[in-house]
């Protein structure tokens, strides 16, 4: 649902022609999850307009002769194709990759599913949280005394889109220097254990099971929330001249001087008393005192901002974190910035998430040349 469009919202970002083939009638699951909705225009979902920026929309009944006719049309001039289907679609539609690249050799395939295909879990369905639950994420994930928790948004779909867009990237590099067109597969399930960095190597190289330890980290010592008088800071501490700075700003200078804490090795070991002496250090003053106090010592910190204080606060408008597209049903629509500066191809912002179907007769005209007559055919057979 997420993995497929987040990986084209980025592409089109950089600069592709990228085209959404969608089902006639109602399209993208995510356009009906909601609310919440773009004010006076429901069907167009908070969830659907977050992540199909840049795109066309172009409706195609893939169940018709003329709608898979019409698809291998498309993909026949394509650079790139990414489909998102549960395995075994494709095929039964006659639009998976041995029956594209007959017709397009340097055709780049990119097939996103839940789990390899190789694999004798090939044909299982896959949704976020439930690949956040078997790829270890939420056994790692949420207060050592509480349940296991998913993250705050899809991140095992949005993580994968982000391995397939640059898998695709370096596939159509690698066609430019002779490859050939390929088949490239981004399954969910490995995308989400391949991106568990440290806690794989904690693993596999300790021995230890990592376990959920809330905000803490298992690497490092203090690197983690604080209650304060009035709130919560996080701190980060990195090293261990950070430690012996961040001693002078709470004004207990010896600690960084105590064998129990000098190193970040003595540290992690000795965690359970040094948090205590500085939880209770923490909870003497709030958080704008602290946080003043640590960034006049450049320690890394934080306060636990909302959603709100992120778009509400000076860096965002500075780095104009968000930005305003004109949509066919909002001349403002709000959208998040792409986070990539590009110093000579600047990402465009100058097209917006489509309705559904908006741009089919444009993209037959573009893509395939269609007279008006032609498209009109396919409109009344339904194949579009």
């Amino acid at each position: 649902m997420l993995a497929g469009p987040w990986a084209t919202q980025l592409l089109g970002d950089f600069g592709a022609d990228v085209v959404k083939v969608e089902r006639p009638g109602s399209g993208d699951d995510t356009r009906r999850w909601g609310p919440p909705w773009m004010p006076d225009a429901t069907g167009e979902s908070a969830y659907f307009l977050g992540t199909n920026r840049a795109k066309r929309s172009l409706t195609v009944d893939l169940a018709s002769t003329a709608g898979q006719q019409l698809v291998r049309e498309l993909a026949a001039r394509a650079d790139v194709v990414i489909e998102n289907f549960r395995v075994g679609t494709t095929a039964r539609f006659g639009i998976d990759y041995a029956a594209l690249e007959a017709d397009n050799p340097q055709l780049v395939y990119c097939t996103i599913s839940s789990f390899a295909q190789s694999s004798s879990q090939a044909a299982r369905p896959g949704y976020d949280a439930m690949i956040q639950a078997g790829g270890g994420l939420m056994s790692i994930t949420g207060a050592a005394d509480g349940e296991p928790q998913k993250v705050g948004v899809a991140i095992a779909d949005i993580m994968t889109g982000m391995y397939a867009a640059n898998a695709i990237l370096a596939a159509l590099y690698a066609r430019a220097n002779g490859a050939g067109g390929q088949h490239v597969e981004v399954p969910l399930f490995d995308s989400q254990v391949a991106w568990l960095a440290n806690q794989n190597m904690n693993y596999l190289i300790g021995g230890q099971v990592p376990t959920r330890s809330g905000s803490a980290h298992p690497n490092i010592v203090p690197y983690q929330v604080f209650a304060t008088r009035d709130g919560h800071v996080m701190l980060a501490v990195g090293n261990d001249r950070q430690f012996r700075r961040c001693t002078d700003a709470l004004g207990v200078q010896g600690l960084a001087d105590d064998a129990r804490y000098a190193s970040n090795a003595a540290r992690v070991e000795n965690r359970d008393a040094l948090v205590a002496e500085l939880a209770a250090i923490f909870r003497e003053a709030d958080t704008a005192e602290w946080i003043a106090r640590l960034e006049q010592h450049d320690v890394p910190c934080s306060p636990i901002n909302t959603i709100r204080d992120v778009f509400e606060s000076d860096y965002a408008r500075e780095a104009r974190l968000c930005r305003h597209q004109a949509h066919a049903l909002n001349d403002a629509l709000p959208t998040v910035s792409n986070p990539v500066r590009f110093s000579r191809t600047p990402v465009a912002y100058d097209r917006a998430p489509p309705l559904l179907g908006e741009h089919s007769d444009e993209v037959l005209r573009d893509w395939l040349g269609y007279s008006a007559q032609q498209i009109e055919q396919l409109r009344r057979t339904g194949a579009i």
